[in-house]
């Protein structure tokens, strides 16, 4: 059941809680954002996710990286809600960034609300010349 949803587009359909995400499903959404493209600058098993030349989603096979916040105050308010499920990025989190666990206590919907806001956060930083159109629709 869960390959054949997969295999005809179906996931839009599907409560989250029958069918986990997976990495494939991320980069997709991700790779949806306008101006968005994958890149591996370190041969990982997944890639990062960037717009311009800012990565906005690190993604894993368990889980995705993410801007979570202006800061790491702010970012900190989803290591309150889910101790479990969201972690401080190793080197860059002082600067906000979460890893968010696929198939826990977080939602796929809030997982993929919080690249949304990951993308609009590194995005919002560029120049106005490298902004994509269509960007903050």
């Amino acid at each position: 059941m869960a390959a054949d949803a997969r295999a005809v587009g179906l996931l839009d359909q599907r409560p989250s809680y029958l069918l986990p995400m997976t990495p494939e499903e991320m980069l997709a959404h991700c790779l949806a954002k306008p101006g968005a493209w994958a890149d591996n600058p370190w041969d990982h098993e997944y890639p990062v996710v960037k717009v311009h030349e800012k990565i906005f989603a690190f993604i894993g096979g368990d889980g995705v990286g993410v801007k979570s916040g202006v800061n790491r105050e702010v970012a900190d308010e989803w290591l309150h809600r889910y101790p479990d499920d969201a972690s401080v990025m190793a080197y860059i989190g002082r600067s906000g960034w979460n890893d968010l666990s696929f198939n826990g206590a977080i939602d796929d919907d809030e997982v993929c609300e919080a690249v949304d806001e990951s993308y609009a956060l590194v995005v919002g930083k560029l120049a106005k010349k490298h902004r994509p159109d269509g960007w903050d629709a």
